[in-house]
């Protein structure tokens, strides 16, 4: 980015904001009027602000101008293309949509990579020939004026529910927690992290968790997350004395967990209150046991590894005064507080609610730790605000709407109830057997997809089955939305891992193997939520919700124990069996 195209991306950035920002206040706008016009606002951001080449530069001006032509045209269609049904009339129209497509596959692969656009690529191809797939996995045969206009004239693709989450409600989120990360909540998840453990035994790498898991529960990526604390924690841990391989694993398993953390857990939660029709609060208050179960596998397991190697915690000359604690930790204690109150006691929307909190946040970017007023740096850090929201919305929203194509192909051809049939006669009509296969495929589709559309593409698939075999559709979707996560610290592709590995010069390998074992919680809570349905229901059983918590906890204990701790290997096979039947006998 030159000096010259910085203030047209900070312009761009704060145009984005505004918008989502006025969406929430203007009463109801047209779903074809917000959505197109919220795919217009990422286009530069996803086709020209990441390019590296001149070429890609062109390239990306070129597509950004005939997005915005077909965005526009829907804009100020939509009333007539509402009356259409989804059926394209005319080679014009059918060239807009096609176009539409193409740059959306586009849009993804800048922003991500090339593995979702080939998904949804090959979805478009079963559309458009399935009718030539022998078998029960050929359809009818679709008409393109019908199969390309539902998808983009209509509400059953690109402009799908899914993209209405990503419009009103991830957007501001998004929006939130660039707000926050602006300013000193980040040194105050810190500061925070560091009294609270800093004194402990393996202080240091349970700083990290506890740094980690507040972070990433407004970053909502595993990566991001692991860049930005870890730049912290990591070195703190190596000049402790901490193996590498153990260092790097605590900040991979950590920040993998920021996904699954409450209040916001990244996109996947709004997109799971669209697919369930839960409230968001419900989903919220439903994932804080399974949360706290994971973290608490961490912590037991950093426990154990100081059985085996002597990991001090934080030197007391590096641990933050109890000034520092209580100043930092209000900048974002004090938006979360507002936001919690908004949802709970307010009874606002949670869109509503995250645009009084960030209204709080962005007051406090005007002060630092000690709080002193600086213009410049107030300035700095709302430019900053600008470029981190306008880039991130677009990177979600692109990767979205690429998954709304996936969705929409499973819904026009039916391939998702085939599916769904050949994962329920693959399980022999039997749950667990189910379970894995979903878990499976879960962990390979998440290897190269990004956790939310992992998520989405799975559970349109495999959520049909699991709950006709009897789980709650919320076991279902938490379920699949757990295991999409597996990616992040499970080879062969670990993103989480190869960051954190790289960042301590370690083999990804030996920290692949070491996050394994730190993060057990990840493989077992889901399936533990699925032996203890009460798990979940935190809040309308809470007295039944914590005794399952406490059945859990006891088991991980001793699994974490006997996985990691350096007892005779008798002992560690029957901590870990009676772990196991700790958390799958007797179900509560």
């Amino acid at each position: 980015m030159s000096a010259i195209s910085r203030p047209i991306w900070i312009m761009l950035g704060a145009i984005s904001i505004a918008f989502h920002l006025w969406l929430i206040f203007s009463g109801l706008v047209p779903n074809l009027v917000s959505r197109p016009i919220h795919m217009a606002l990422a286009l530069p951001w996803a086709l020209i602000f990441v390019a590296k080449t001149r070429a890609q530069n062109i390239s990306g001006a070129i597509l950004t101008v005939i997005g915005l032509i077909g965005c526009g045209w829907i804009v100020f269609n939509h009333g007539s293309l509402a009356d259409q049904y989804g059926f394209l009339m005319g080679n014009t129209q059918i060239a807009i949509a096609a176009a539409l497509l193409g740059i959306v596959l586009e849009m993804a692969r800048r922003a991500i990579g090339w593995p979702l656009p080939m998904v949804a690529g090959i979805a478009l191809l079963y559309a458009l020939f399935g009718e030539y797939v022998p078998g029960e996995f050929g359809h009818a045969g679709l008409p393109v004026e019908s199969m390309l206009g539902t998808l983009t004239i209509a509400e059953g693709g690109l402009w799908g529910s899914l993209t209405g989450v990503s419009v009103s409600i991830v957007a501001i989120f998004v929006i939130f927690g660039a707000v926050l990360n602006a300013g000193e909540a980040g040194q105050g998840f810190m500061n925070v992290a560091g009294a609270a453990a800093g004194r402990l035994k393996g202080g240091a790498a349970k700083v990290s968790v506890i740094s980690s898991a507040l972070f990433g529960s407004i970053s909502g990526s595993a990566s991001a997350n692991v860049a930005s604390t870890g730049a912290i924690t990591l070195p703190a841990m190596t000049r402790l004395g901490y193996p590498k391989r153990l260092a790097a694993a605590v900040e991979a398993v950590a920040s993998s967990g920021g996904q699954i953390m409450p209040p916001l857990m990244g996109a996947g939660a709004f997109v799971m209150v669209e697919l369930t029709g839960r409230p968001y609060v419900d989903i919220m208050v439903a994932a804080t046991l399974p949360a706290f179960l994971y973290f608490l596998a961490v912590w037991v397991g950093i426990n154990a590894f100081a059985m085996r190697f002597d990991l001090p915690g934080v030197p007391k000359e590096d641990r933050p005064t109890m000034r520092a604690v209580i100043i930092t930790s209000c900048f974002f204690l004090v938006p979360f507080t507002i936001l919690l109150w908004g949802m709970f006691g307010g009874g606002y929307t949670p869109q509503y609610s995250a645009c009084l909190a960030l209204v709080v946040g962005a007051a406090l970017l005007f002060l630092d730790g000690n709080l002193s007023f600086d213009l410049a740096r107030t300035k700095d850090r709302f430019t900053d605000v600008c470029l981190n929201a306008g880039r991130q919305v677009a990177m979600i929203g692109s990767i979205i709407l690429c998954a709304s194509i996936v969705i929409g192909v499973l819904g026009l051809t039916g391939l998702g109830v085939k599916i769904t049939s050949l994962l329920l006669s693959g399980s022999g009509g039997m749950l667990w057997p189910a379970l894995l296969l979903t878990a499976l495929a879960c962990l390979i589709l998440g290897m190269e997809v990004p956790t939310t559309a992992a998520y989405v593409i799975c559970v349109s698939v495999a959520g049909p089955a699991l709950i006709e075999l009897g789980l709650d559709p919320l076991q279902a979707h938490l379920f699949v939305f757990w295991f999409a996560l597996l990616s992040t610290i499970t080879p062969p592709v670990c993103g989480a891992v190869f960051i954190a590995a790289g960042m301590v010069e370690e083999n990804w390998l030996k920290v692949a193997g070491t996050a394994m074992a730190l993060g057990i919680g990840l493989y077992i809570v889901p399936l533990a939520m699925v032996a203890n349905a009460s798990l979940i229901d935190l809040g309308s059983e809470p007295v039944w919700a914590i005794a399952a918590g406490l059945k859990v906890a006891v088991g991980l204990t001793a699994i974490s124990y006997g996985l990691i701790s350096p007892r005779p290997m008798i002992v560690r096979i029957g901590l870990a069996l009676a772990g196991a039947i700790a958390i799958f006998a007797a179900g509560i």
